[in-house]
């Protein structure tokens, strides 16, 4: 049987739809191989929501494209590059046989079989079986709720990529939560393009802290809340996040800005006055709640006065952890046709700027954990340093600091350790308890 590599890129919304892909491909008795030189048959999951993720896709196909020169392959493209450009770029990518929008996941097997073409749906589900072949490391996940969303920001593609918002039915959710933690999973990270929005499609009403009520009484060690769009964050969920032992202290919440104009331009129903209210509701009382935001920089007409406003509030220290993005302007969206586009080189600048504000904010927060004693879960090496690294319940997985460790004995990946803290700065670093 020939085999199968996988690329996926993009969001962590992306990598469960491939996994579930890589689960239709393992019935049909296809057989895996993490590297992609070996492979018969690659399949490229690819990503198309701003300018840097299309030019990966682009990137990755391309390199794909050289093996083919060198054996004979057949290279499958799927999910939003090509479900929003595949009848564009079909003709400039020769190389890749099959394009597969995102509605035709079920089908992967005959694309492989049927060699060429682009197999498109007007239904945007990707796919919606529970199993799945876990990618992460075995002791967490992603569960997608969700997909597709119905905010309309105006510089957002992904309604007309993914289609409107669409609640996944809470059984099926619960029974695939089961799954995962049968199978080893003790972090469950929960996703959507608006995680907060959960059931109103479905029940009429949001349904998020009943899912999460169900998902608890796992044998689970954590639960872990991202995307969850600010004007549907309750005081009733962040009572649920504070008191509830099996969910990370922990939420991500995009503001994306806190200009009033800026952010009416961007189409998000809260301003600034309501961002510092959700941020008070949080952190004035539950401070151990660790908060993250996105923010995006360089929106059409972001003047200096606009920017001034956003680079105050970083300096303040709002927010414990933070990812900036500059503006990429995507064909279709309403702040496609915005005059004042701000400069590349001025959005980099303010980009740079941004991320070091934060990062002092990391470091003097961190500062509380000196001479403490945190759970982490271990996850890797640094063979550089030769020292152990993890999370805690405060960090999400790749996106947030680390805590470097030491210890006397061989740690164990996905494993709970206690780690006294006795360096600080932008990562933690601390040796195991015996």
């Amino acid at each position: 049987m020939k085999k199968i590599g996988m690329i996926s890129l993009g969001c962590d919304k992306n990598r469960v739809d491939s996994e579930k892909v890589l689960y239709k491909l393992r019935l049909a008795g296809y057989d895996f191989t993490s590297n992609i030189a070996d492979a018969d048959i690659i399949i490229i999951n690819t990503c198309a929501f701003i300018e840097s993720a299309k030019k990966e896709s682009i990137d990755v196909i391309l390199d794909v494209a050289e093996i083919k020169k060198r054996k004979q392959i057949k290279i499958i493209v799927i999910g939003c590059l090509a479900e929003r450009y595949a009848s564009l770029i079909r003709d400039q990518l020769p190389e890749v046989d099959v394009f597969g929008g995102l509605g035709t996941y079920d089908d992967i097997v005959s694309m492989i079989e049927t060699g060429n073409g682009i197999f498109m749906s007007d239904n945007k589900e990707p796919i919606l079986q529970k199993q799945r072949l876990i990618t992460t490391p075995q002791h967490y996940a992603y569960l997608k709720i969700a997909d597709g969303c119905d905010n309309f920001c105006s510089y957002c593609a992904i309604p007309f990529i993914r289609g409107r918002y669409r609640s996944y039915g809470e059984e099926s959710l619960i029974d695939e939560a089961k799954m995962l933690v049968e199978n080893g999973v003790n972090e469950l990270i929960i996703v959507a393009q608006d995680t907060v929005r959960y059931g109103l499609d479905l029940y009429g009403e949001p349904r998020l802290i009943n899912l999460l009520e169900a998902i608890s009484k796992l044998d689970i060690y954590k639960i872990r809340l991202m995307y969850a769009y600010p004007e549907l964050v309750t005081n009733d969920l962040i009572e649920y996040i504070a008191n509830e032992p099996k969910m990370a202290k922990y939420i991500d919440i995009p503001f994306q800005h806190v200009n009033d104009n800026l952010l009416k331009k961007m189409n998000r129903r809260t301003n600034s006055s309501q961002i510092i209210g959700t941020i008070d509701r949080i952190k004035g009382k539950h401070p151990e709640i660790a908060l993250r935001s996105s923010f995006i920089v360089g929106f059409p007409g972001e003047d200096e006065q606009m920017y001034l406003d956003l680079k105050n509030f970083i300096a303040n220290g709002f927010v414990d952890y933070a990812g900036f993005f500059g503006y990429s302007r995507e064909e279709g969206t309403v702040a496609y046709k915005m005059k004042d586009q701000i400069p590349k080189k001025i959005i980099n600048s303010r980009l740079k700027e941004l991320s070091m504000l934060q990062s002092n904010t990391i470091c003097n927060n961190h500062q509380k954990y000196l001479g403490k004693t945190l759970k982490v879960t271990y996850e890797g090496i640094d063979f550089k340093k030769n020292i152990f690294w993890g999370r805690n319940e405060y960090n999400a997985p790749d996106i947030d600091t680390k805590v470097f460790f030491t210890s006397n004995k061989l740690a164990e990946i996905g494993h709970i350790y206690d780690v006294k803290i006795h360096e600080t700065g932008f990562h933690l670093i601390g040796t195991i308890e015996d």
